[in-house]
């Protein structure tokens, strides 16, 4: 991370602070670096420039916020589903189908119809979706159409784990995609591409954040040699498309951003050089890596406090917005920023300090036994690194309501300035969510006569 970029989230906190948006109002806000997205998105542009057409795509799950999708389209990258809630906020934010990937282990037969007919890019998971996909395309072709999208299968090229097992997705074992080294597994996967012309794809993805490059690049390494094989036995290039996936792990331990989306891209043309000559298009699925160190959360310290000589300062950020954190810490440290009631960085000497969240758990912790200038009521915490995972998508423990995110960027006059992403839940939203709308539908009183929806008895009637 660029130092500029280290001070624009600390002008953001001060002025986020000065206009209110955090505040005895508002405890808790989640901020976007709208220039740090943008200058993300270059660089992996940058990354893959060549002589092989590229679709880089954002994976959904990393943050799904329509303005966010938008924001990355018009920077030149569509997205990656993998649900048919996320297919509707990519259409939502105008991404065209043609930049948009559907992955799911779960995909129904309407999602499949669907995204065949809407021209939108599938990667079958396995041999049922793939006999699903079959009689899909017998479906459009009996009815005079082509078998409509791109579509392709998934690989578990099965090559290891890296050091979080729950992130990796290559493993022995793993629940996506074919696993291609079972087994009579590879004729089974040469035999399907050579009885099905239109299937021209082969995707891949090794993990997520605690994956080497060097695993990762194995794996695509092992997919293009499956295509060069694939494509030999038909005679022609029938995979067109190897989808990368992503898995680019984020240094959540400083602002420099490392490994960089140029480091794997010139590791990949190192060890897979044929991908990059111009005979596939390549598509990529990079989530956390574009945004992670471009949002954070900032709240208030309610109360600080000390238990068996440790310092506590009770916040307003714990795992409603930093579930992996809280409930895995050691996989998902957090870097934390103390600031005072201005938003000013704290300059007291530090202390070593737990910083907790409100959730009503004794695990909802965001940092433990750090060393960070001592915290009191009104001060200000910042969790670094928490764009992508994080805010966007929050666990509603002990019905905490959603935070409000807002992006920021500079204006003319150099200004820091404001746009709302996600207004902040209001409470008859939480008690909407929460079936107050049905209340008496277990007690057997919901819709009798002279309340609301109480049901008119027979006698009425």
């Amino acid at each position: 991370m660029a130092l500029d970029a280290v001070a624009r989230r600390r002008e953001a906190i001060a002025a986020a602070v000065r206009e209110g948006l955090l505040g005895p109002e508002a405890p808790l806000v989640a901020l976007l670096d709208v220039e740090g997205i943008r200058q993300a998105a270059r660089e992996l542009r940058d990354a893959f420039a060549g002589p092989a057409p590229v679709l880089h795509t954002f994976a959904v799950k990393a943050a799904s916020l329509v303005p966010v999708l938008e924001l990355l389209d018009a920077e030149g990258v569509g997205c990656e589903v993998a649900s048919p809630g996320e297919l509707e906020l990519a259409r939502a934010a105008g991404v065209a189908a043609d930049r948009i990937v559907f992955d799911s282990p779960a995909k129904t037969v309407a999602e499949l119809r669907d995204a065949l007919a809407s021209g939108i890019a599938v990667n079958a998971d396995n041999p049922q979706e793939l006999a699903r996909l079959d009689a899909l395309v017998a479906e459009r072709r009996s009815a005079g159409q082509d078998a409509g999208a791109p579509v392709g299968m998934r690989i578990n090229p099965q090559v290891g784990t890296g050091s979080i097992g729950a992130m990796s997705t290559a493993t022995a074992t793993s629940k996506f995609g074919v696993a291609l080294r079972d087994e009579g597994a590879e004729e089974w996967i040469t035999d399907s591409f050579a009885a099905r012309p239109w299937l021209t794809r082969l995707h891949t993805h090794t993990g997520s954040q605690g994956v080497p490059l060097e695993l990762m690049a194995e794996s695509v390494r092992v997919v293009h040699e499956l295509a060069e094989r694939i494509n030999q036995r038909a005679g022609r290039q029938q995979i067109d498309t190897i989808d990368i996936g992503g898995g680019l792990p984020v240094n959540f331990a400083g602002d420099e951003t490392e490994p960089s989306f140029a480091a794997y891209a010139d590791l990949l043309r190192r060890s897979v050089p044929g991908l990059f000559d111009g005979r596939y298009t390549i598509v990529t699925e990079f989530g956390r890596s574009l945004l992670a160190k471009q949002g954070f959360v900032a709240a208030l310290v309610e109360y600080t406090k000390s238990a068996g000589g440790r310092r506590i300062a009770v916040t307003h950020a714990g795992a409603h917005v930093a579930t992996r954190t809280a409930f895995a810490p050691e996989a998902w440290p957090l870097r934390v920023g103390a600031f005072d009631a201005e938003g000013a960085p704290k300059r007291t000497p530090e202390v070593v300090q737990d910083v907790a969240g409100p959730c009503c758990f004794a695990g909802d912790l965001v940092a433990r036994e750090r060393a960070l200038p001592e915290l009191e009521p009104g001060d200000v915490v910042a969790l670094w690194d928490t764009g992508a995972y994080y805010f966007s998508t929050p666990f509603q423990y002990n019905s905490l309501p959603r935070p409000a995110v807002h992006g920021f960027g500079r204006d003319a006059a150099g200004r820091v300035r404001f746009s709302l992403v996600r207004p902040a839940q209001r409470m008859e939203e939480l008690l909407a969510d929460s079936g107050a709308a049905q209340r008496g539908a277990l007690t057997g009183t919901a819709g009798a006569a002279g309340g609301p929806g109480r049901p008119v008895s027979s006698a009425a009637s």
